[in-house]
């Protein structure tokens, strides 16, 4: 049986700092993407992508590690890219028109047939409303600063602040779009306790910047 901690494969992008803001080189990866729009507290839809995600991507690890090349992997955490149409939707909490790519990365090993079996498996077991919305999708963010937050999702703004000026002092700009990396099991550790990697692509001054 062949194993792989993807996480610590990739260390120095899934376990970085909580003091200390980092620059990182962010390669293409394959991920499993839905897209929504909505309060992740409330809305049905985020809840549903969630569910959707987990259930295909740990289908398709069971299907590896009992499969012919017999590779056991551990699934990744679960990843956002956030944003609104209307930025100032952030800072005024105006969380129903915030639109939210929520994704898990495949490793290379993981094939889009793969996928698709694990698809499949899935649908006929259960029905989840978010499945038709899934996609395997290849991400590549280049340049990126980041910094690890500690503590429940509404006391991230400390953290996102540390994190623009790193980006602002180091002669950068923001280049695309906010990612968090939930690396807590929210639904067993305590929230003062929740490790969410905050991520932020940059570019050098004069580069256009991506909403």
């Amino acid at each position: 049986m062949n194993k792989h901690d993807l996480k610590r494969e990739l260390r120095p992008l899934y376990q970085t700092s909580a003091k200390t803001p980092v620059r990182v080189e962010v390669p293409a990866f394959n991920f499993l993407m839905i897209d929504g729009m909505g309060d992740p507290n409330t809305a049905p839809e985020y809840t549903q992508a969630v569910e959707a995600l987990f259930a295909v991507a740990y289908t398709a690890k069971f299907l590896l590690k009992k499969g012919p090349q017999a590779i056991d992997y551990a699934v990744m955490p679960l990843e956002g890219l956030w944003w609104a149409d209307d930025m100032t939707a952030f800072s005024s909490g105006l969380r129903d028109q915030w639109r939210w790519t929520m994704m898990i990365m495949q490793p290379d090993f993981v094939s889009p047939e793969l996928i698709e079996t694990a698809i499949g498996e899935v649908r006929r077991k259960k029905n989840l409303p978010a499945l038709p919305q899934l996609r395997l999708e290849r991400f590549e963010e280049g340049a990126c600063a980041q910094l690890l937050h500690i503590g429940p999702f509404s006391e991230e703004e400390a953290t996102i602040e540390q994190l623009h000026h790193f980006i602002a002092d180091g002669g950068w700009q923001s280049s695309g779009r906010h990612h968090e990396i939930y690396l807590s099991d929210i639904r067993r550790a305590a929230p003062e306790k929740w490790k969410t990697v905050i991520r932020q692509p940059i570019a050098s001054p004069g580069a256009q910047a991506m909403g």
